[in-house]
């Protein structure tokens, strides 16, 4: 990811439209499994800087976050998180069976996670048995644009691939399911009047300002968090899993 695209995240990521909706259906996906409760432990792979951490995820237990960017760990630290480390999601610094809840979001895409196999692997252990594992990946190669050169994409998925890497880690699928289903063809036309007229190199998604805009989107995409979590949507701009490691007898 670009380095200033960081900052850009830490300003918005509290009233963006998309941060707020997409935590709303995230809330949704880990209500159905688990509620509440200060003892589990949670682990943020990739944290980015550490909104996820600081606000929704506090509600289920107490996390702790890693990144492999030293400019989002001060980002989280601005935030006043403490409970950070400094890691790659392939090296997880944590002891086996350590975590009920691993959470991932927008991370194995990423140019720098150079096999995510190896990434669903680490998550796999780190977990205790019973414990969950919640990803949040973009949809389709075909749907790249301007703002994957921004954060350095290397792939995007559909679900039967996220489906598959649940499965060859050892992860039971609790849950998949495409999101931002209702605003996907206005995403789709964005997409293809880049190739006609190139955004500026230096520009992003975050930094378009939606106006008043903004609420509509988000009442928009908070509204599918109730048919993720009850049965799916056929196709969006993002893949959501709940994966489950298997308990020992099982």
């Amino acid at each position: 990811m670009e380095p200033n695209e960081y900052e850009r995240m830490y300003q918005v990521e509290n009233r963006h439209w998309w941060y707020l909706g997409m935590a709303a259906i995230t809330s949704g996906l880990l209500n159905h499994s688990m509620g509440p409760a200060a003892s589990r432990k949670i682990l943020d792979a990739g944290c980015g800087t550490g909104a996820a951490m600081s606000t929704y995820l506090a509600g289920y237990g107490s996390v702790t976050g890693f990144d492999i960017s030293p400019l989002a760990l001060r980002w989280c630290q601005a935030r006043n998180l403490t409970r950070l480390a400094r890691a790659s999601v392939t090296e997880v610094p944590f002891r086996s069976d350590s975590f009920d809840l691993v959470t991932s979001f927008d991370v194995l895409y990423e140019q720098a996670v150079i096999k995510d196999s190896l990434a669903m692997n680490e998550f796999f252990r780190v977990l205790k048995p019973g414990g969950f594992l919640m990803l949040r990946l973009p949809a389709y190669n075909w749907l790249r644009g301007h703002h994957d050169v921004t954060i350095h994409t290397a792939r995007r998925y559909t679900t039967n691939e996220v489906t598959r890497l649940l499965a060859e880690s050892g992860f039971r699928t609790a849950r998949i399911s495409y999101a931002n289903t209702i605003l996907f063809p206005l995403a789709l036309a964005k997409r293809l009047s880049e190739r006609i007229w190139p955004p500026a190199p230096d520009s992003s998604d975050l930094s378009v300002n939606f106006g008043v805009f903004n609420g509509l989107f988000k009442l928009i995409l908070c509204s599918e968090a109730p048919l993720v979590t009850r049965m799916g949507l056929p196709f969006g701009l993002s893949v959501l899993a709940l994966g489950q490691k298997p308990y020992a007898n099982q």
